[in-house]
């Protein structure tokens, strides 16, 4: 997985839009403790700033440098590289100590890893029966009618360049493995709903669709699905306004491990 975000890292970084607040708020929550997260699939750390403010210690892990290179640096953050799949003693190594985490995240990730491997170090880490495990997905941003049809039937178009993993995200994360338990004051894990609101150009938005896998996937095989008539046609779509608001919906699963785990 982290192959495919490494030659577009700084679009990355640029184009991809913060999480709201009250996403963060919410995980917090149902956190009785707020002394350790752990951020995996960290990327360039956008979730990882936001969980800086309300935990005293993140650690942010990721299996590409390269995108860590372009996370930015808080004093309470430490960002580690890991390998795709850590070993239990990798895990202990690099992240924490069996049952010490508060809260795991991933943010737009979790639909590229290796789910038995990955909950039983989960499980293994957090803490027992508090610790919480919260997974969100965002999906393509509406914008305007005009803008979002072409955004549409460009994402028609790249389908067959997107890894096979993406059908999680179109799907909200409806359906996707989750053995956990739900948190205080619910009776499901998810999908919960919250919404991401972006002030953006078109240089932003154009930045934000190069940022895609898709997109290098279909670079490398000498494919341009970002055409000069697609720009054109969203350039008109765009109109005279510099900047417009993307709105972008965000699915969360949460849960909590049991404590006989």
């Amino acid at each position: 997985m982290a192959k495919l975000f490494v030659k577009q890292a700084k679009q990355y970084a640029e184009g991809r839009p913060s999480y709201p607040s009250q996403l963060f708020q919410f995980i917090a929550s149902k956190t009785p403790s707020h002394h350790l997260a752990w951020d995996v699939g960290t990327g360039t750390g956008q979730a990882a700033i936001s969980l800086a403010a309300i935990y005293k210690n993140v650690i942010a892990t990721d299996a590409s440098d390269k995108q860590l290179e372009f996370a930015a640096k808080l004093p309470n953050v430490r960002y580690q590289h890991t390998s795709s799949t850590m070993t239990m003693a990798e895990l202990e190594q690099k992240v924490s100590p069996q049952g010490t985490v508060d809260v795991v995240t991933i943010a737009q990730a979790i639909h590229w890893f290796d789910l038995p491997t990955f909950y039983e170090q989960v499980k293994w880490v957090l803490k027992k029966p508090q610790g919480v495990i919260a997974a969100w997905c965002y999906n393509l941003p509406r914008i305007s009618d005009e803008v979002d049809a072409i955004l549409d039937r460009l994402y028609l178009d790249s389908g067959p360049y997107w890894d096979p993993a993406r059908r999680w995200v179109d799907d909200n994360y409806k359906n996707i493995d989750f053995p956990f338990e739900p948190v205080d004051g619910a009776d499901h894990t998810g999908p919960f709903e919250f919404v991401i609101e972006r002030e953006i150009d078109l240089d932003g938005f154009l930045t934000y669709l190069t940022s895609w896998s898709a997109y290098q996937t279909a670079k490398e095989k000498g494919v341009e699905i970002l055409r000069e008539d697609v720009i054109e046609k969203l350039k008109l779509a765009w109109g005279e306004d510099a900047k417009k608001i993307a709105k972008y919906p965000v699915y969360l699963r949460i849960g909590r491990v049991s404590g006989d785990v």
